[in-house]
């Protein structure tokens, strides 16, 4: 069983930064990726950026430049550093663990993250 608690969001102007934290406990050995997911209100959920087990990084186009995913594999823990936030960044974000498509995988509660201009 893994259990991940974000932490982190807030509400920041626009041109603000953030950095979100997700903390996971349990058996992370088989893990793949962990992967940050964003769901806006109305909108479906959808990844903005990942980290693989080998360190690899992945980003949605729109975060690009802005995101920073990282990890402390010491800790199981990664982060996302926002920086050059907008408006519509304004989400829940979710911190997400994948095990492979064989496996199930884990979600976190999220967090809010509010930008306004």
């Amino acid at each position: 069983q893994v259990q991940l608690v974000e932490s982190g969001g807030g509400l920041v102007q626009a041109g603000g930064s953030l950095r979100l934290s997700c903390a996971a406990s349990g058996s992370m050995v088989s893990i793949l990726a962990m992967v940050w997911y964003r769901q806006a209100p109305g909108k479906q959920r959808e990844l903005v950026a990942a980290i693989g087990s080998s360190g690899n990084t992945h980003y949605a186009d729109s975060v690009k430049g802005r995101f920073t995913i990282s990890r402390d594999v010491a800790n199981n823990t990664v982060f996302l550093q926002m920086s050059s936030l907008k408006p519509e960044d304004t989400a829940v974000y979710y911190c997400n663990a994948d095990f492979g498509p064989m496996a199930r995988d884990y979600w976190g509660q999220g967090t809010q993250v509010t930008v306004s201009s």
